[in-house]
């Protein structure tokens, strides 16, 4: 394998075309037009939505307690590596350093590794045989799926129609967000987010 490591940035994030309840997570690599799309869950894709987009949910979520839980004991994660591709499944690593320097991989999903690497701020890396392999290069004017554009640098996830909201005033939409962050409806959350972002 080519051990050569390549950096990737999280480009978008679209409801899957070909698994209900799933979503597509678009990574890119940063110099380059290359793109890795990796098929998570509605969790995960929630937990990496609302710390993209910095909502504050009314209780902590799972990768929220773990790096509270890793910051209380002194332990940093510095980088996520996707390290292999079996069958079309990722894997990855944690790379992290314990407080007294000692650096320790953990394995862990990649969903679950990607939702942890925007909480700690590290880079995503994967190696060029994976990239060359699962990769997709698209121009600068092409898109990713019906309806992701992989250009955009912020997280979007997309309504089944465009006037799902189209009756409620910006004061409904406001009242909506409070109510679905504290019920964490994330998902719903971040539609309403992004029809006041329209509007203003």
């Amino acid at each position: 394998m080519d051990k050569t490591k390549i950096q990737l940035e999280i480009l978008g994030l679209s409801y899957s075309q070909t698994q209900t309840g799933a979503y597509a997570l678009v990574l890119g690599e940063a110099s380059g037009k290359r793109r890795l799309p990796i098929i998570i869950g509605n969790f995960e894709a929630q937990a990496i939505a609302i710390e993209l987009e910095k909502m504050k949910p009314s209780r902590p979520l799972t990768h929220d307690i773990f790096k509270t839980f890793a910051d209380s004991f002194g332990i940093k994660v510095t980088e996520v590596l996707i390290y292999k591709l079996v069958e079309g499944i990722f894997f990855a690593n944690l790379v992290c350093v314990q407080a007294d320097g000692k650096k320790i991989e953990i394995d862990t999903r990649t969903s679950d590794a990607i939702a942890l690497a925007v909480r700690f701020k590290c880079p995503i890396h994967t190696y060029e045989e994976i990239l060359s392999s699962a990769g997709i290069v698209l121009e600068d004017d092409e898109e990713f799926g019906d309806d992701q554009d992989t250009t955009s640098t912020e997280i979007e996830v997309k309504a089944a129609e465009d006037d799902l909201f189209a009756a409620y005033s910006l004061e409904d939409l406001e009242k909506e967000i409070e109510k679905a962050i504290g019920n964490e409806d994330y998902e719903r959350a971040s539609l309403l987010r992004d029809e006041i972002n329209k509007r203003q």
